[in-house]
C-alpha cells in the first residue's frame, strides 16, 4: 500500500480524491491536509461535504510543517493554488515522494508563462524541466518514469482529447486555427462563495476573452495555436466543448473515425475516453463518471467536436488517479470506475 497524502483537501476536488484513494486497493489514505490558517482546519472532511460522511471521516491537518508531513509519504496529490504548489513541490519531490500536482504551476515549459498568466516568477526551473504534463491518454510512457507529473486542466483536458488524434494524423488545416467554445459549470471556481458564481448571480456568458491562461496551455501542448473561449454556466459540474476546425484538403470522414478509433479504442490498456461519432456530446452522460465522450460531425472540409467532461473529475481528480495509475503499474481505471 502507498502512503498517500492530499494537501488542500478541503475544496471539492479534495473531496473527489479523498473518496477515490480511500477505495482505492493500492493506496492507503494517510492524510488530508489543508493551508495552517484555514478556517476549515481540525474540521472532519464529511463535516464540509456530506456524501462523504461514514467513508472518509479525517481531519483536515493544519499544514504547519511540509518537510516533517513527507516522511513516510509515497504520494503526494496537491490540490492547492498555483503559487502554493509552487512552494510545496519541490519540498515533496526532495522527500522521495510522487507528486501530482492539480494546479498549473507546473504545466507549461515557456519563458514568461507564469510572470504573464499567473502573477509569479517560477522559482524551480530544474522541477518544471523534469514535470511531465499528466494528459494520461497521451503521455502514459513518460508518466512511467516521472516524479512529478503536472495535471492538466479541465479545459485543455477536454480540448486536447478532441483535437489531439486529428493534429498528430496530420487531418487538420493549421492555418485555420481551431476555435474552442467551452462552457463550465459553476463549481470550477472552487468552493468559496464570491458574488461572481452565486447561482442567483451567474448567467450564461464568455469571460477571459483572448486573455485566459488555458488558451496557451492548450496551443503549447497540441503544438497549435487555437482561438479559445470559456463560458461559466449556472449548473453544478461538467464543461460541454464545441470545437470547430478545417479539415486539411482531402481529408475523408472515415480518416478522422480511423484516427480517433486508432488513438482510444485500439489500445490494449483501458482508458477514460467514449467516442460517439456522429452523436453530439451531453454533459448529463459524464457526470459523476471519469469518462470523457467526443463526438463530431463533418460538412464541406470543417468538422465541429463536442466534448464533454466532469470538470472535477476527468477534468481535475479523477485524471489524477489515473496518473496514479499509470505511474505504478497498475490499470488506469482502477477506483475510478
Amino acid at each position: 500500500m502507498l502512503n498517500t497524502l492530499i494537501i488542500g483537501a478541503s475544496g471539492y476536488t479534495g473531496a473527489e480524491l479523498a473518496k477515490m484513494v480511500h477505495v482505492h486497493p493500492n493506496l492507503h489514505l494517510s492524510g488530508l491536509y489543508v493551508s495552517a490558517q484555514s478556517l476549515d482546519a481540525n474540521k472532519p472532511i464529511s463535516e464540509l461535504h456530506g456524501q462523504l460522511k461514514g467513508i472518509v471521516d479525517l481531519p483536515l491537518q493544519p499544514l504547519a510543517d511540509a518537510e516533517s508531513v513527507a516522511e513516510g509519504a509515497d504520494i503526494v496529490l496537491l490540490a492547492t493554488a498555483h503559487e502554493v504548489s509552487h512552494d510545496l513541490a519541490p519540498v515533496f519531490l526532495a522527500a522521495g515522494c510522487q507528486v501530482f500536482d492539480l494546479s498549473g504551476a507546473f504545466r507549461v515549459q515557456r519563458d514568461s508563462f507564469y510572470s504573464e498568466y499567473y502573477g509569479f516568477e517560477h522559482q524551480h526551473n530544474a522541477w518544471l524541466e523534469q514535470a511531465v504534463y499528466g494528459l494520461a491518454e497521451w503521455n502514459a510512457e513518460a508518466i512511467k518514469q516521472a516524479q512529478l507529473i503536472a495535471v492538466p486542466g479541465c479545459y485543455p483536458t477536454a480540448s486536447q482529447l478532441a483535437l489531439k488524434p486529428l493534429l498528430e494524423g496530420g487531418l487538420i488545416d493549421k492555418e485555420q486555427w481551431p476555435v474552442i467554445n467551452a462552457v463550465s459549470g459553476v463549481s470550477g471556481a472552487g468552493r468559496k462563495a464570491t458574488l461572481g458564481n452565486s447561482f442567483c448571480e451567474v448567467s450564461l456568458q464568455a469571460y477571459g476573452v483572448f486573455s485566459h491562461r488555458h488558451q496557451p496551455e492548450i496551443a503549447t501542448h497540441l503544438d497549435c495555436d487555437v482561438i479559445f473561449t470559456p463560458h461559466l454556466g449556472s449548473f453544478k459540474r461538467g464543461i460541454l466543448a464545441t470545437i470547430t476546425a478545417r479539415l486539411a484538403d482531402g481529408i475523408s470522414e472515415a480518416e478522422v473515425a480511423a484516427a480517433m478509433q486508432q488513438a482510444y479504442q485500439n489500445q490494449i490498456e483501458p482508458n477514460a475516453v467514449r467516442l460517439l461519432g456522429g452523436q453530439t456530446a451531453s454533459i448529463q452522460n459524464v457526470v459523476n463518471t471519469c469518462f470523457c465522450d467526443i463526438g463530431w460531425l463533418i460538412q464541406e472540409q470543417h468538422i465541429i467536436l463536442t466534448v464533454a467532461i466532469d470538470n472535477l473529475l476527468k477534468g481535475a481528480s479523477a485524471q489524477a488517479v489515473q496518473c496514479i495509475n499509470i505511474r505504478n503499474g497498475f490499470s488506469p481505471l482502477t477506483a475510478l470506475v
